[in-house]
């Protein structure tokens, strides 16, 4: 049997799915959970973790799941907004008044979480330091402009979603959103997720390895590489290069846009939360802001004039779509580069995160499998 773990009653079709990843799809060394109605269901680990040494996956094992980090500073803003703390339709200046330069006062938090703010990188030249340093990111943004006229246009805002809406909390909380969502999610619901993984997560993190057969990498100079690379001061996919996607140098600093660690556990277990809660307890957000969550605001062709893909945005999580079928129009979704994956749903009652450290090529089937399965599990259709 190529993995460990184990599946409830009514989920080994998942399970089999999960399996055939390693014997038919390649895999290297993956994670898959589910919940269901606040209650773990499927919890699947197997593989190697280190393709280097042979390190096996383990039950603790984390690993960079890159955008994922998008979908933990998303949930903070509707806890926040939620608590009446935050007005996602005010100005982000209303929070940030320096923000309010060159032509950004009307620029929104929900712009921002809809990928139609304008801004989807901050264009001045900064080292890997200053990137760490949190506040040369900051003023870089506050003097950046809007690309296009903002909430016209859509444009993925890879690492400026991050900064942008962390700074919000900072201000906000006194917390960079790393160490807040720590302090009122990940320690109070024991979650193996972080943005800024501790040092001594380091020997139980897995290596990233590029996927088989990649389709080249669109130029360097095209805004959409410019943003994920933060112009130019990180490389993409750029994996063992010493600030890239398997260095602890990433991992252990605040990227808020692009560089969470977690397990598949702590994933699926912070979207069930959110969905339902955990084990009987409160879900984070209201069935209400969920609602507000999911009404879509955003897709299509991009401003730089990327085609439709199909992915449809809602205020800071992804859609049931084209792009990644789930479970129907209340699925909450966030994707992470190479394949990690994690939704909610709160009419199926279901939270579910899939890591692999292999990262996908062209014809990646592995988590629509998964996602497959379980649809038929849930009776999703």
């Amino acid at each position: 049997m190529p993995y460990r773990g184990w599946a409830d009653e009514g989920y080994g079709a998942f399970a089999d799915e999960f399996a055939r990843n390693f014997t038919e799809r390649g895999e290297l060394g993956a994670a898959a959970a589910v919940f269901v109605g606040g209650r773990k269901v499927v919890d699947l680990w197997g593989g190697i973790a280190d393709d280097r040494t042979g390190r096996e996956w383990q039950e603790d094992t984390v690993l960079p799941v890159m955008s994922l980090a998008k979908s933990v500073v998303s949930f903070l803003a509707h806890l926040l907004a939620q608590e009446g703390k935050w007005d996602l339709d005010a100005p982000v200046a209303a929070y940030w008044p320096e923000f309010a330069r060159s032509g950004k006062e009307g620029i929104t938090t929900r712009m921002v979480l809809a990928h139609t703010a304008g801004i989807p990188l901050a264009e001045r030249k900064l080292t890997f330091e200053e990137l760490t340093a949190w506040m040369p990111v900051i003023r870089a943004l506050e003097e950046q402009k809007p690309l296009w006229e903002p909430g016209t246009a859509y444009e993925y805002h890879a690492h400026a979603f991050g900064f942008i809406v962390g700074e919000v909390i900072r201000r906000l909380t006194g917390s960079t959103p790393g160490r807040y969502f720590r302090a009122v999610i990940g320690e109070p619901l024991g979650l193996r997720t972080w943005i800024g993984m501790p040092q001594e997560e380091v020997p139980r993190l897995a290596r990233l390895v590029e996927a088989e057969g990649r389709a080249p990498l669109p130029s360097a100079d095209l805004l959409p590489m410019r943003a994920v690379t933060m112009n130019g001061a990180l490389p993409f996919p750029g994996l063992d290069d010493p600030h890239g996607y398997n260095s602890p140098a990433l991992l252990t600093a605040e990227f808020p846009g692009a560089g969470a660690v977690s397990s598949a556990r702590g994933l699926a277990a912070l979207y069930a939360a959110v969905a339902t809660g955990l084990d009987g307890g409160p879900r984070l957000l209201s069935e209400g802001t969920v609602t507000d969550a999911v009404t879509q605001l955003s897709g299509g062709p991009s401003f730089s004039g990327f085609p439709d893909l199909g992915a449809r945005w809602g205020t800071g999580v992804l859609l049931d779509s084209a792009f990644r079928r789930l479970l129907g129009p209340r699925s909450f979704a966030h994707s992470g580069a190479g394949g990690q994956f994690a939704f909610g749903d709160d009419e199926f009652g279901v939270g579910f995160a899939y890591t692999a450290n292999r990262m996908g090529g062209p014809g990646d089937e592995r988590v629509e499998r998964l996602i497959g399965a379980l649809r038929e599990c849930v009776g999703a259709g």
